[in-house]
């Protein structure tokens, strides 16, 4: 009796196998892909789909009829053979295989199925048989380790597949948390701004170029605060000049205040047209603010000298700075270049003040000396009753803190 099962269906398929390869002189690729053994299988399906009308003629036992089959077409008839199966046996993983694949198998290499081949063993067969017994084992264990390695290599293949697709989903997954929070903060930070914005009355009015230039540029500034500075006894009269930058900065205006003692750093606004809220404080090496300052402005004025009623102080020693209402007096000097407030120059020293010089477009330079002076001795004779002790408004009244010319 021939021994059937694994061994013989190994030994078979590599005899088949080799058989296509010589009439054809196509390559079959073993591995473990099942779709490069599709070939043997489709030609084997030829064989097995017709033992049911010639299994007397091919020597096998009856096979049933296969005209019940739904489709006649590959791979979906009774007695097709696939791909897979073929793979699948040839591995060594088939202990026991179909048999109309083994008859198929016979037919395809002897013109006889099993039976008839084993009935008709003579000595014109006995060497094939012998190479039965003798090599089926042999090369299945071969086909097994071939196969192993094929699985090993394909199992880390999948493994290192899935690894990689485990990263790349989780670097999805986080750039789409990311993305998500990105969004949700952007429109987190744009409602909150907006509400900012409304509650704060922050660039409430967009304003037009011709208000832009208008208010952009060199100005000077005079104020009175001086006369509300109790630890000066000749407080009567004294003004003090300052010198503004303001810039153009996206809807609003940086605002860079140089006076004769100190300097302020702030920002300017248009809240409707022509009127101006600016902003300022102490400029100081700390991140607190220092003496804040309010003030508004009307550009629309027949005159050059445009004046402001500020919130402000009298800039005073310790407690002695008190919070007063005053005017001051804005006087535009132009556009263009830039301020340099000078330090450590002769020039300081002589004049014992703060020197500014401002460097125009046209490389002129403009120089501006800035200390307390008698509001009597300015050659601006329009602005005097602007910046008198009557535009001097104390936040708690109090007797002979503001000089006037009757105190004298």
């Amino acid at each position: 009796m021939l021994k059937n099962g694994k061994e013989e269906i190994v030994y078979l398929l590599s005899k088949v196998i080799e058989k296509y390869k010589l009439e054809t002189g196509q390559e079959i690729v073993l591995n473990t892909n099942r779709k490069n053994y599709e070939v043997i299988a489709i030609a084997l399906s030829a064989i097995s789909n017709l033992l049911p009308d010639k299994w007397e003629e091919f020597g096998t036992d009856n096979y049933t009829d296969n005209k019940q089959s739904k489709s006649l077409d590959y791979p979906y008839r009774k007695y097709d053979i696939t791909g897979g199966q073929i793979k699948d046996a040839l591995n060594g993983i088939v202990a026991n295989p179909r048999p109309f694949l083994v008859d198929a198998c016979y037919i395809y290499l002897f013109g006889k199925g099993r039976k008839a081949f084993e009935q008709s063993l003579g000595n014109s067969v006995l060497s094939e048989m012998e190479a039965i017994k003798n090599h089926s084992i042999l090369n299945i264990e071969n086909q097994s380790d071939y196969f192993k390695n094929q699985l090993d290599v394909a199992e880390k293949e999948n493994q290192n597949r899935k690894k990689k697709n485990l990263i790349l989903t989780t670097i999805a997954a986080c750039l789409c948390v990311f993305t998500l929070t990105l969004i949700g903060y952007f429109i987190y930070e744009k409602n909150n701004w907006s509400t900012i914005k409304k509650d704060f009355n922050i660039l409430p009015y967009k304003p037009s170029k011709a208000e832009i230039d208008s208010l952009e540029g060199i100005w000077l500034c005079y104020t009175g605060s001086p006369q509300a500075r109790i630890s000066d006894p000749d407080r009567y009269h004294k003004v003090v000049p300052n010198i503004i930058e303001i810039k153009y900065k996206n809807g609003y205006f940086t605002y860079d205040r140089f006076g004769a003692s100190f300097n302020h750093i702030g920002y300017a606004q248009f809240q409707s047209p022509s009127i101006v809220s600016v902003y300022s404080r102490i400029k100081n090496n700390s991140l607190t603010t220092e003496s804040p300052r309010h003030s508004l402005l009307n550009l629309n004025s027949p005159s050059k000298y445009l004046s402001a009623i500020s919130a402000s102080w009298s800039f005073d020693t310790g407690d002695r700075n008190k919070i007063i209402g005053i005017r001051e007096v804005y006087i535009k000097q132009g556009k263009g270049g830039y301020v340099e407030e000078v330090i450590n120059e002769i020039e300081n020293a002589s004049c014992k003040c703060k020197v500014i010089r401002w460097h125009q477009s046209n490389n002129q330079i403009k120089t501006f000396y800035l200390k307390n002076e008698l509001l009597d001795s300015l050659p601006l004779l329009d602005i005097k009753e602007l910046i008198n002790e009557k535009s001097i408004l104390i936040g708690n009244p109090q007797q002979g803190l503001i000089i006037g010319k009757d105190s004298l």
